[in-house]
């Protein structure tokens, strides 16, 4: 999910543009996170040159998703409560939504999430779903995994994947995220 140089332009049409550097996390990188008036509608992977590029605009949505990473990667939030607004089709956002279900440190297949949206066979339709989520850690598509238990793609990079599976099962030391 990281972004890539052509998405900066999109980037600029949101009224609130803000950066969350993780603590101590140099395996996460900083996020981006982008909102309209309505919610957040990006939150996504970036290095240190890609983020001067941007013009930063904060605003309530994107500081309230600030403050609740914070709590995410203190330990202290395992859900998040924020108002989104992301762009995409209806069967993607039914996908997103599906993937908000997946409680705090468990994981679930594609095959798992088609079957509890109705729609069993669909795992290739949930993995382009879930790999075009513009919201990353707050709609959780690093807890979905292959029906045979291994990583698969993330947008974000497999690394990134692991250490946010790792870090919600307790694995990372709070003091190195």
């Amino acid at each position: 999910m990281s972004i890539k140089p052509a998405e900066y332009d999109t980037l600029s049409q949101y009224a609130g543009l803000d950066i969350y550097y993780p603590p101590e996390s140099a395996a996460l990188g900083c996020l981006v996170i982008a909102a309209s008036g309505n919610g957040l509608a990006h939150l996504d992977f970036a290095d240190e040159e890609q983020v001067q590029m941007l013009s930063l605009r904060p605003n309530e949505h994107t500081d309230t998703c600030k403050a609740q990473l914070g709590e995410y990667f203190q330990g202290n939030r395992k859900d998040f409560d924020l108002n989104l607004d992301a762009a995409g089709t209806d069967f993607q956002r039914q996908v997103w939504q599906a993937l908000t279900t997946i409680p705090y440190g468990e994981t679930r297949s594609y095959a798992e999430i088609a079957e509890g949206l109705g729609r069993k066979g669909a795992q290739r339709a949930i993995g382009m779903a879930n790999g075009r989520n513009p919201i990353a850690i707050v709609v959780p598509c690093h807890r979905v995994i292959g029906s045979d238990g291994r990583l698969t793609g993330y947008a974000g990079g497999i690394g990134r994947k692991q250490w946010l599976l790792a870090f919600e099962a307790g694995e990372v030391p709070l003091g190195l995220c």
